[in-house]
């Protein structure tokens, strides 16, 4: 039996790409392409959908996946800007219902393993900074991929970074997690995102590059795969990736 699934955002690029995910395979079919002019709570009712991508902005992300849990749906959040304190209430809300739902900042394999690449790294080497860059357009600064991947630099670290941060704060990157993320809004660029690690006399690079956004479709159909077997919420989807 297909998996009945919603995208909300539809009209958007990032939702343009989803419904051609579910449009494609076998394994789903898309019930509905909603936007802010619909509403999503009536859509899920009516058309009885398992689980919802939301792909829309910031501003509505979080009453967004409310309503999606509230209607007994899966959450597959492709929207950043969600707050740990808004993270805590959607987690609590899904181990009430045991709803599977997945908090995905990113939605590119690439951009995942550099995370997990990261992770590693910042065992033997805590003194970094990231540096993202996004198309002009993108709403919020930093990205939610630079602020994950931050946060999982903070965790994985054996020691705490111990460079004093010097002259004027607003050059030297807005800190997250002890980390300091560097944002760049430009046209031509997609989005990228560089981690510098410096250690005593080397440093080492991790690069990830997005040339289209063809790259987010296999990270939507894992996320589309994954939810449904899951009773809690899941942040950041390079925890599904090895699974």
């Amino acid at each position: 039996m297909k998996t009945r699934i919603i995208v909300n955002g539809a009209a958007g690029k990032m939702g343009q790409i989803a419904c051609e995910v579910l449009e494609n395979h076998i394994d789903f079919e898309l019930v509905a392409r909603c936007t802010r002019n619909d509403n999503l709570a009536l859509a899920i009712a009516d058309t009885k959908a398992q689980a919802v991508i939301d792909v829309t902005e910031p501003a509505a992300v979080f009453n967004n996946t409310k309503t999606i849990l509230e209607q007994q749906a899966r959450p597959i959040i492709g929207t950043t800007g969600l707050t740990e304190e808004q993270l805590n209430e959607i987690k609590n809300q899904c181990q009430e219902k045991s709803l599977g739902c997945i908090i995905a900042p990113n939605f590119s394999i690439g951009a995942l393993l550099l995370m997990q690449c990261a992770k590693q790294v910042a065992r033997f080497m805590a003194e970094c900074e990231i540096i993202e860059l996004h198309h002009p357009a993108k709403k919020d600064a930093p990205s939610g991929t630079a602020i994950k991947t931050a946060n999982i630099i903070s965790q994985a670290r054996q020691r705490p970074s111990l460079i004093t941060r010097q002259g004027d704060a607003n050059a030297l990157g807005y800190m997250d997690a002890s980390v300091p993320i560097h944002s760049v809004r430009l046209p031509g660029i997609l989005a990228d995102e560089t981690v510098i690690f410096g250690n005593t006399g080397e440093s080492l690079t991790l690069q990830h590059r997005t040339l289209s956004r063809d790259a987010f479709k296999p990270g939507i159909l894992l996320a589309c795969q994954k939810v449904m077997a899951l009773d809690h919420m899941v942040y950041g989807l390079e925890n599904l990736l090895f699974e």
